[in-house]
C-alpha cells in the first residue's frame, strides 16, 4: 500500500439528511476514502459516508465490508 486518505466532496442531499452531511464548512459533503499503491494507482475506493463521519470510523468500516480494504504483507 502506498497511501490512504480521504477527501470531502460537495453533495446535495434531502433536507432531513443535511445535518449528518454538513462538513466543517457550511455545506453538505460526502467523504471519499481511497487507497493507492506505490505507483499511485487506486486500489480501493469507498464513498457514501456523510461529512460528519470521522476518519477512524470510515477506516474501521473499510476493513469489515463485504469487499474490504486489504493491506498486503510486506
Amino acid at each position: 500500500m502506498g497511501a490512504i486518505d480521504d477527501t470531502h466532496v460537495h453533495v446535495k442531499v434531502p433536507r432531513a439528511d443535511v445535518p449528518r452531511f454538513r462538513g466543517r464548512k457550511d455545506w453538505s459533503t460526502q467523504n471519499v476514502f481511497v487507497a493507492c499503491d506505490f505507483d499511485m494507482k487506486f486500489t480501493y475506493v469507498l464513498v457514501g459516508w456523510e461529512g460528519t463521519a470521522s476518519d477512524s470510523r470510515i477506516l474501521k468500516d473499510a476493513f469489515v465490508r463485504e469487499d474490504p480494504l486489504v493491506i498486503s504483507e510486506g
